[in-house]
């Protein structure tokens, strides 16, 4: 009595489980939405935007704040950001990242903000970009104005500019312009006054959130 019962439920349990799944059917995600945790390609030199724990100096007009690189591999984790809405606002997870949208990148392993101001840069003596703020909190110049080169929104893999808010200049790499020890092959990341191919950029590796 008790298989007969079993074979019952497992009769009516089956076409069920297959029924629910069928609803669910892989499909790539297009759009680059808020709460993403995203990698940034130079679009150039194909580096990936990058931080880690080490420091600018704080002479020469350097600011001592957490160093932004570019990156030669793929595979760091230190390449990672989280983006998010402006300095004091908060955009729901899943919302699409749209042309003229102002947002923050977040580093996902030191919880610090991309950010600009007017200190110097260390090779190309241009406006710094920096990680600044403790946990995501920090100020205005870590606003960044999403400008994309066809489109109303954001779309993974399509050519991106970063314009900084408060100085307005763009998130700019330059191949020439790389370091030695104690980061032997990265090369300086840095805010440039014009719009050019070395501010051009592309979502690459990451976790993508589908639109809501």
């Amino acid at each position: 009595m008790k298989s007969l019962f079993l074979i019952l439920i497992l009769c009516i349990t089956i076409p069920l489980i297959f029924a629910n799944e069928s609803q669910y059917e892989d499909h790539p995600i297009t759009k680059v939405t808020y709460g993403s945790m995203i990698k940034l390609a130079h679009i150039p030199t194909n580096f990936r935007l990058h931080s880690h724990k080490v420091s600018y100096g704080s002479s020469g007009g350097g600011s001592g704040q957490q160093s932004v690189t570019g990156f030669p591999e793929n595979d760091d984790t230190n390449s990672l950001w989280v983006i998010k809405g402006p300095h004091g606002n908060r955009v729901l997870q899943g919302t699409v990242v749209k042309n003229g949208d102002v947002i923050r990148l977040v580093h996902s392993n030191t919880k610090k903000n991309l950010h600009s101001h007017l200190a110097v840069s260390p090779l190309t003596k241009q406006n710094e970009v920096s990680c600044f703020g403790e946990n995501g909190e920090g100020d205005t110049g870590d606003n960044w104005i999403v400008e994309t080169e066809s489109g109303k929104e954001w779309m993974r893999g399509q050519v991106v500019r970063l314009k900084h808010a408060d100085t307005k200049t763009y998130l700019q790499a330059i191949e020439s312009a790389k370091y030695q020890n104690p980061i032997p092959g990265q090369i300086e990341i840095s805010g440039g006054k014009s719009k050019n191919e070395d501010t051009k950029w592309r979502t690459e590796e990451g976790i993508y959130f589908d639109e809501k």
